[in-house]
């Protein structure tokens, strides 16, 4: 069920802002024992623990250093939505259920202008008090594409007080998709030529879609390794002659899934045979009007461990703002994946001394990445790694370099900027080369 406005009231006004400063969050989640996104771990030394360096942040990575979605959620939304001017201001709030990953990921394509929903998690009917806190510092305006509603309820969760709200549920995650996607045609006035297929089996293939919703504001479907449920194929339906991008490989939407697909459109599979190379080859897909193509410096990313489904989700708000980049996934604490550290290579900015033409210092070509996780999801020398891979190193165009332009995490010296070594393809099974789309099979 969506309902649409006139909204329901209860309390003229909003929330009263927090009366602490950007730290708020600290020591507030899910419990009160959650731990802090801004604490450093031991052995760190005051001064610099005071203000969470190096966990919270390097030169080219910050991090929500908390185990605790709820946490990370509000920390996030308070970063991408800190208010002080009307294009940073929150319009309104989404509120979804913690322990509805598939609703979560759905309900980040309302982050997507022109609705502006940064998404904060419930813990079933009550208001965690991160999210309490959040609300309050974000004090969203009321969103004019959603009818004035400054928070938006996603299922059966909490209602915050002095908010105007409009809900949007359904009886499963897979109608609870397609209402979402009913409310955002409803708002935009059109219906989306596009759609991303997701599997509802398997969150850690399904995660990278979380950053590219919340930057386009497409709708996303959800289909299992049997078939189409009856809410996705009525769902797809409604999208005529849609463009169907399949996320992930034939081992998790085999191809009888895909084959029952094109009755509703055009099938194309992008993404990559692993979670880590599934992101990857998202990250680089290129289609048009769809894909990131992120095959050059320059961009932004947010970085989760594989099996941190809220994490990723939570990051979502900063890939509609900043440097807008997609998601990339680790699958160990303390070991670079080969396919992030290959494809981080490829596009790490060079500076050029002798060069200035082709330096990324002065074509603004930086790299950077926003973390999750606490130091036991990520440790800090994985994210020191990652901070290497990210800056820019120098690149000489003599025949025969004295140095190496790698940082000392890589095995291999990157290639200049804005070239590639590996081409689109790297990990991929939908895009080749050449960076054309493949048909799924």
């Amino acid at each position: 069920m969506v309902s649409y406005p006139p909204l329901r009231r209860r309390i003229p006004g909003i929330a009263l802002p927090l009366a602490a400063g950007a730290l708020a969050l600290a020591g507030c989640g899910g419990g009160d024992a959650s731990p802090s996104p801004f604490t450093t771990p031991a052995g760190e030394s005051k001064a610099t623990s005071d203000v969470g360096i190096p966990l919270v942040a390097t030169r080219d990575t910050t991090r929500t250093a908390t185990d605790d979605p709820v946490v990370a959620a509000a920390a996030v939304a308070r970063a991408a939505f800190p208010g002080g001017a009307p294009s940073n201001q929150a319009k309104a709030v989404t509120i979804v259920d913690r322990r509805d990953w598939r609703s979560a990921l759905a309900a980040t394509a309302l982050v997507a202008p022109p609705i502006g929903a940064p998404v904060l998690f419930g813990d079933g009917a009550k208001l965690p008090e991160a999210t309490t806190q959040a609300i309050g510092a974000l004090r969203p305006t009321g969103s004019e594409a959603a009818g004035g509603a400054q928070a938006i309820r996603v299922g059966d969760v909490g209602r915050p007080p002095g908010l105007r709200t409009t809900d949007i549920a359904g009886a499963d995650p897979y109608e609870t998709a397609r209402a979402i996607d009913r409310f955002t045609t409803a708002v935009r006035n059109r219906v989306s030529p596009r759609v991303l297929v997701v599997s509802a089996d398997n969150p850690e293939f399904a995660a990278p879609a979380a950053a590219w919703l919340a930057k386009s504001g497409d709708p996303v479907a959800f289909v299992t390794k049997t078939g189409i449920p009856p809410a996705t194929a009525r769902q797809l339906a409604a999208h005529p002659k849609a463009t169907l991008y399949v996320l992930g490989p034939s081992a998790v939407v085999p191809p009888a899934v895909t084959k029952k697909l094109r009755a509703y459109g055009t099938v194309r599979r992008v993404g990559g045979l692993t979670p880590v190379s599934n992101a990857v080859g998202f990250a680089r897909y290129d289609d048009g009007d769809f894909g990131w193509n992120v095959n050059t410096p320059g961009h932004g990313f947010t970085v989760a461990r594989t099996t941190d489904v809220l994490g990723a989700i939570s990051l979502a708000p900063l890939s509609t703002s900043g440097l807008h980049g997609p998601l990339l996934l680790l699958d160990d604490a303390a070991r670079m994946p080969t396919e992030v550290r290959d494809y981080l290579l490829d596009i790490q900015p060079g500076f050029y001394a002798d060069d200035p033409d082709r330096d990324a210092t002065q074509a603004g070509g930086y790299n950077r990445a926003w973390l999750t996780g606490d130091g036991t999801a990520i440790t800090p020398n994985l994210q020191a790694q990652l901070d290497a891979l990210l800056e820019i190193a120098p690149v000489s165009t003599e025949a025969n370099p004295t140095a190496s332009s790698v940082p000392s995490t890589g095995t291999a010296p990157a290639p200049p900027a804005g070239t590639s070594t590996t081409g689109r393809g790297t990990g991929t099974t939908g895009t080749g080369a050449s960076g054309a789309p493949t048909p799924a099979p």
